[in-house]
């Protein structure tokens, strides 16, 4: 069996971002691998799978003080467990989504988000049309409710979806609601107090590399 070392020191504040995001794609590989009962796997085969250096996953587990078996390589019902749980995946997080449009709607009819622990517990809009309504049984509220909202529905996450110009505003009412992370799905960069966790995920960044990248290999 793979050693899993008791963890003594904070991890969450020492490792790297590149490898905190590369665990994701580790944990898909090996998931699909318990479901197909393999038993072992070792860095090499990982490594073929999704394109990183071998040398890099072994040293990216090492963050985790997981340490594979010689000639017989890691785990994976433990590494598979061992990754779910490190990254808070097997953990429910309640969040609401501020912007019930097409973006918000898709996100909260994804129920691939729930399996990894994103549970989208209401939706927050200030559209008469739409508040008061309710996508796959979950509450449509107006903005104005969201402090009350987000108690009740115990959601420290909220996830932006609204349009640019009116990002920074929805922030600073969620964070003054008392929302401890935020999602933000726009490509404005958003300020926020000291302790306040943002992630960026902007689409339109995406596709303006994607467009670049894609002008270079085809002039």
């Amino acid at each position: 069996m793979t050693q899993i070392v008791p963890i003594k020191t904070p991890l969450r504040d020492i490792m790297p971002e590149p490898t905190l995001r590369r665990l994701p794609w580790y944990l898909a590989y090996v998931s699909m691998l318990r479901s197909r009962n393999v038993e072992y796997v070792s860095s090499t085969a990982i490594a073929k799978e999704i394109n990183v250096e071998a040398t890099q996953i072994a040293k990216d587990l090492s963050f985790l003080n997981i340490r594979g078996k010689t000639r017989i390589g890691y785990a994976v019902a433990a590494l598979e467990r061992v990754l779910r749980s490190y990254l808070g995946f097997n953990r429910e997080h309640n969040a609401v989504i501020i912007g019930v449009g097409s973006l918000g709607r898709a996100l909260i009819t994804d129920s691939g988000l729930t399996r990894y622990g994103l549970d989208i517990v209401a939706g927050l809009d200030v559209n008469p049309e739409i508040i008061g309504s309710s996508i796959m049984n979950v509450p449509v509220f107006d903005i104005k409710d969201i402090a009350e909202v987000r108690k009740n529905f115990s959601a420290e996450i909220a996830i932006i979806t609204v349009p640019v110009e009116k990002a920074q505003e929805t922030a600073d009412i969620a964070i003054a609601a008392g929302a401890k992370a935020l999602w933000n799905f726009t490509p404005f960069r958003i300020r926020t107090p000291e302790g306040i966790v943002v992630q960026n995920t902007s689409i339109y960044a995406h596709l303006a590399v994607m467009y670049n990248r894609l002008n270079l290999v085809n002039p």
